[in-house]
């Protein structure tokens, strides 16, 4: 077989529909488009939340409190149940090289799961729970920054 004899699987391709070629296709005339009105017409595309010139929703209910995205920090979540598996010493760089952490995100251990062993865990912030689990194992934490 070559690149020249692949084609796609049967019936996994569709020809494009052709609109407005007369009565005959069933598509002729309107196109499909309805009769008049906003939605007939060339470049008839909507914004989302346009309502027809009233006042959109988004305007109209009042706008409250402060929320400050700039200093937001997301982190790259880790459960125990992963962390378990794992054994010994944990830090950001085997996460990211195991798979479990993508990204260059700072990591932050939760208490989902329960660990068995003593574990080494090295991260930027721990939940309570997960802190508290990690040392009750025998195991401890180690927040870096």
């Amino acid at each position: 077989m070559k690149l020249h004899d692949l084609s796609p699987a049967k019936g996994s391709t569709q020809s494009r529909k052709r609109v407005g070629r007369g009565p005959g296709s069933g598509l002729g005339k309107t196109a499909g488009r309805g009769h008049k009105g906003q939605g007939s017409r060339a470049g008839s595309r909507m914004v989302p939340g346009f309502e027809g010139g009233q006042m959109p929703l988004i305007r109209r209910v009042p706008k409250r409190g402060f929320n400050n995205s700039d200093f937001r920090v997301e982190y790259a979540v880790v459960n125990l149940d992963q962390l378990a598996e794992l054994g010994g010493e944990v830090t950001p760089e085997l996460l990211r090289e195991k798979g479990i952490v993508r990204g260059r995100k700072p990591v932050k251990i939760l208490g989902d799961g329960d660990v068995k062993k003593a574990i080494r865990v090295v991260a930027h912030k721990f939940s309570k729970s997960a802190h508290a689990k990690i040392e009750s194992a025998g195991g401890w934490c180690e927040e870096t920054a």
